[in-house]
């Protein structure tokens, strides 16, 4: 007989580990003991070292499908402990964490059954959950991840549940959140004013649905507004109230048989779809230009119900509600039950509650299926806080982010933890909610930052939050150029040291020269870059006015390309600014061209929310093989747009289809894209190209780009685990600080 001492540290806490581990205890004829720590999980056993060594051979193979171990460490011993049985004892606190937190889980296939038998003693019970399923992270305040760390404190288990906590043989064994109609939470349903309706409250929600109201239905990670989705009238209702014109709202199916309805959906996106981290899922609409009140271009966000009470709420007869965040345009997500009456009021016709309270916002996630895997426009719900592990990254290190989709990263060891979404940094509340996780971030991971990295931006909120504490609290600050923090995100995401080429397409980012950049062709890796490549700067008539109206940015290119502009209402005023130079500052922002071309071709004049003029170019194009003059000159080489835009006018005025010049459109970007990165790869002998920025969240250049490159003998890497988009990039700037710091210290 020998004892040994395992320490196992990853995802161990919340997904029914250490039940899995007393189950194989038992299997291989051991004894000893098991406890949560803020490391992970620790085990001594006694055994003989042939059962010792089989435990720790089908430990890996066995886990649970939430678990994700990241290592296990064995120390043996000689003499054994003399363990009369095994038993689970309380968790242990350390002073320094190492724990990683699960993120929250969509019900699993036994929940479900069980909430829908009417013999279960949980039948229609809306929080029920078990270890393979329900909330974590959003209601976690601190670990050891136990019941009394959680907002399950207050919700003391009755004689049944905790009998199902302490037996081995249960499903629900020490699952923290276990609870049941006698001691767990309740569901409620207020009207407008704020009163409580008698009777069922799932089934009172339902009724008003039917009815044509508006509801705030409360979720895992905050509220949403619902309603029913096919009621053209009811959602143009709710963009009303809801200040959201145009922006597309998302859908809850049933399931996958009522999303089909609406989308077509491969074999790997349904994987996706109904998988236990339930993502929203961009797909594709059976008509394209169907539901127009819903998405105005060529998808339609789907998810399927992730809770026991969105399974209840849409029933049997439900096919799908508008299930949209519940808050007002560029605010945070409403997670409180008070806050939900007093912020929704006027929005909101009834409000479906319940008393179990959200610790952490945490917004649905959003992505497309790209290759089989998830290519995210968000990573939130289901995806966070897991880490990006990444070998030799530097740890405490705290990453600012951008403003526009903002988010934050901080790293420990090998870990870095990429935050949820948190929204755009243009107001106090969604600065207060950006500081707020930040601190609740550092305390659950245990992480004090010793260096901060922001952007170059210096009128970015994140920028000053970063400039403000790393003042105070005599912190080393690295300011990183917006684009390369784009390219770094991108390498670290597929575990690239570089150096490489870095092709970042997105709408803008300050520029080491103090202009706006966006549509770069970069070399380098953590350490620097090299701007290889542009686009000729556009002229922003106004400033950042051009950003929404884009019939300036229309005007701009006709008359920089030489084929006037004289119909556009305001010609004559932004003829007299350009000529003047007067407010028009340049911009090479890729997403500027795009908005440009589209209102060029009549898709969209003004945009009312950030990127709409390339989402419905994107939308419009139809397949075609024309591709339209490249002409790179220059130093840096620079994309003439000029040539372009005249023979895109000239089909344009021969009245030709729309949607065939907005795809050849998008072919001349993908052999422009080409030339210049072979050309960079002739300067520079780099062969990998590295794919950021939000002009890449287009589905077009998607399919085309990466297969073009790859024919010219180049290899291409796109995101993986975070977003293209801004809300990616503190990752970039997290590698480049940690490059900084570690240069720094060498030179010493």
């Amino acid at each position: 007989m020998e004892s040994v001492f395992i320490r196992i540290r990853g995802i161990v806490q919340g997904v029914g580990f250490r039940p899995f581990i007393h189950r194989l205890v038992r299997e291989t004829g051991l004894k000893g003991t098991i406890k949560n720590s803020s490391s992970g999980v620790e085990l001594v056993l006694d055994g003989e070292r042939e059962d010792l060594e089989r435990f720790l051979r089908l430990l890996p193979e066995r886990a649970p499908q939430l678990a994700v171990i990241e290592s296990v460490e064995a120390e043996y011993s000689p003499e054994p402990r003399g363990f009369s049985d095994f038993r689970i004892l309380s968790s242990k606190t350390e002073n320094e964490r190492n724990t990683l937190i699960s993120p929250d889980i969509g019900i699993c296939a036994d929940c479900r059954r069980e909430l829908l038998d009417p013999r279960d003693r949980r039948y229609r019970y809306p929080f029920i959950n078990c270890t393979n399923c329900g909330p974590r992270f959003t209601i976690i305040r601190d670990v050891p991840y136990d019941r009394c760390s959680t907002s399950m404190a207050r919700f003391p288990m009755c004689p049944d549940c905790d009998r199902e906590y302490h037996d081995i043989e249960n499903r629900r064994y020490h699952a923290q959140p276990d609870c049941c109609p006698v001691c767990g939470p309740r569901v409620f349903f207020l009207d407008a004013e704020g009163r409580e309706v008698p009777g069922d409250p799932v089934e009172t929600a339902r009724a008003r649905l039917k009815d044509g109201k508006i509801l705030a239905v409360k979720g895992l990670g905050g509220m949403h507004l619902a309603c029913l989705a096919e009621d053209e009238q009811l959602v143009r209702t709710l963009r009303r109230r809801k200040e959201r014109d145009e922006k597309p709202f998302a859908l809850m199916c049933r399931d996958t048989a009522a999303a089909e309805k609406y989308c077509l959906v491969s074999d790997e996106e349904r994987a996706v779809l109904e998988s236990f981290r339930k993502p929203i899922v961009l797909l594709k609409k059976r008509d394209r230009a169907a539901l127009g009140h819903l998405s105005e271009n060529g998808y339609l966000g789907v998810m399927l119900p992730y809770t026991p009470l969105h399974v209840l709420l849409l029933g049997e007869d439900l096919d799908a509600l508008v299930m949209t965040s519940a808050n007002l345009s560029d605010t945070p997500i409403v997670y409180r039950n008070q806050e939900a009456l007093e912020k929704l009021r006027g929005i909101a016709d009834g409000f479906l509650l319940h008393d179990r309270q959200i610790q952490t916002r945490c917004d649905d996630s959003l992505c497309w299926v790209l290759g089989g895997k998830e290519y995210f426009a968000r990573r939130s719900r289901g995806y966070v806080p897991f880490p990006v592990r990444i070998e030799g990254s530097r740890g405490g290190i705290l990453a600012c982010g951008a403003e526009q989709k903002a988010s934050f990263c901080l790293s420990k060891g090998d870990y870095v933890f990429p935050s949820q979404h948190i929204g755009d940094l243009k107001n106090a509340e969604t600065l207060a909610h950006y500081e707020q996780q930040i601190r609740h971030f550092e305390r659950l991971f245990d992480i004090r930052p010793k260096v901060l990295a922001c952007d170059l931006h210096p009128d970015y909120l994140s920028t000053e939050y970063a400039q403000n504490r790393a003042e105070a609290e005599g912190l080393e600050l690295v300011r990183v150029q917006h684009h390369h923090a784009h390219m770094a995100a991108c390498m670290a995401d597929n575990g690239l040291a570089g150096p490489c080429l870095g092709l970042i397409w997105d709408g803008v980012g300050y520029g080491t020269d103090g202009q706006a950049w966006g549509g770069e062709l970069l070399a380098g890796d953590y350490r620097g870059f090299t701007r290889l490549g542009s686009l000729r700067p556009i002229p922003l008539i106004g400033g950042d006015r051009a950003v929404k109206e884009l019939s300036r940015l229309a005007f701009a290119l006709l008359w920089e390309s030489g084929c006037g502009g004289g119909e556009i209402p305001g010609a004559e005023s932004y003829e007299k600014m350009l000529s003047l130079g007067l407010n028009c500052p340049g911009s090479s922002g890729m997403g500027r061209l795009f908005d440009g071309v589209a209102a060029i071709l009549g898709i969209k004049t003004l945009a009312s929310y950030e990127g709409q003029g390339a989402v419905l170019l994107e939308a419009a194009a139809k397949e075609t093989d024309r591709v339209y003059p490249v002409v790179l000159e220059g130093e840096p080489l620079r994309f003439d747009w000029r040539p372009m835009i005249r023979e895109i006018v000239r089909d344009r005025d021969r009245g030709e289809d729309t949607g065939v010049l907005a795809g050849a459109f998008l072919n001349t970007l993908t052999e422009m894209a080409r030339r210049m990165c072979l050309y960079g790869a002739e300067k520079t002998g780099y062969t990998d190209v590295v794919l950021s920025g939000g002009s890449f969240q287009n589905q077009i250049l998607m399919a085309k780009l990466p297969a073009a490159l790859e024919s010219a003998g180049l290899r291409v890497y796109r995101h993986r685990r975070v977003s293209c988009n801004d809300e990616g990039l503190s990752l970039g700037q997290l590698m480049i600080a940690g490059a900084a710091v570690g240069a720094g210290k060498d030179k010493k």
